[in-house]
């Protein structure tokens, strides 16, 4: 299935007003950006076929595709002054750059890269900053035998704040962290039909235009996941993940699982 990933928001919250900036999902999180790792995750369960929806810093991320080290995550041997990779990362991947306007809203951008998705009954859909551990497959499977025009993956809020209930005369009745709210939040990772392309306007968003009528029409399929889960808004959680990188904390890279697996005999 071919994946369309969302990167090209201003990403106010993580910006430090210096021209130039980098835009979000070019932020490192160990030795690669944070795009990286979510492409990654979809190639990791098969699918390679990317759009990305470019805004702002756009030559950022074509500049780090066009000029790709694999050396910087693959082992590779030096023979006779060449190269020889022992693995490579995106040699099968295929990616689209497509440039989605600087202040486009999400449903606009997917409308923008319509023209891509010719043919495809199903796709999949993202943010580029967001990683997670969920389980692709069955979550495309559980969409695919559901017949729903939308799915969205939903995850308990993250917040550190406390909710605060309120008695008589302003006394506190109790306090209980957001995270142990029976809430859920929009996790990203879409699968979507066709259909929702009737349901955003021009300059439409995909959540409270698209997701929002299809929920209406009881066509919008719900997959919540209590696993790991990190979305990276801000300067302090993409630290936050690349230190964890760092001590070998990864739950997203699923296949570095795979890669360390030591076979049974």
């Amino acid at each position: 299935m071919k994946v369309v990933l969302f990167c090209g928001g201003y990403g106010t919250r993580m910006r430090t007003g210096t021209p130039g900036d980098v835009p979000k999902p070019m932020q490192l999180v160990g030795p690669r950006p944070l795009i990286w790792h979510v492409m990654r995750y979809y190639a990791h369960f098969g699918h390679t076929e990317f759009i990305l929806c470019l805004g702002y810093g756009a030559h950022h991320i074509k500049d780090f595709f066009l000029n790709y080290q694999e050396t910087t995550s693959n082992d590779f041997v030096l023979r006779g002054g060449r190269v020889e990779l022992l693995s490579t990362d995106i040699s099968d991947w295929s990616i689209s750059f497509v440039q989605t306007g600087i202040t486009s809203p999400i449903g606009e951008r997917l409308r923008r890269v319509r023209d891509h998705l010719d043919g495809e009954e199903m796709f999949l859909a993202n943010y580029a900053d967001v990683l997670t551990d969920a389980p692709l497959p069955e979550i495309v499977e559980r969409f695919t035998l559901s017949g729903a025009g939308a799915s969205m993956m939903v995850v308990p809020p993250s917040d550190t704040f406390h909710c605060i209930e309120l008695g008589e005369r302003g006394t506190v009745g109790g306090i209980t962290p957001v995270s142990e709210m029976p809430l859920w939040v929009n996790g990203g990772y879409f699968v979507l039909r066709q259909e929702i392309f009737d349901h955003i306007p021009a300059g439409g968003d995909l959540v409270a235009d698209g997701c929002a009528e299809l929920a209406k029409r009881g066509r919008l399929l719900a997959y919540p996941h209590r696993g790991y889960w990190r979305p990276t808004d801000t300067v302090k959680e993409r630290v936050a993940l690349d230190e964890a990188y760092s001590r070998g904390d990864r739950p997203w890279a699923l296949w570095e699982r795979e890669h360390l697996a030591v076979p049974t005999t």
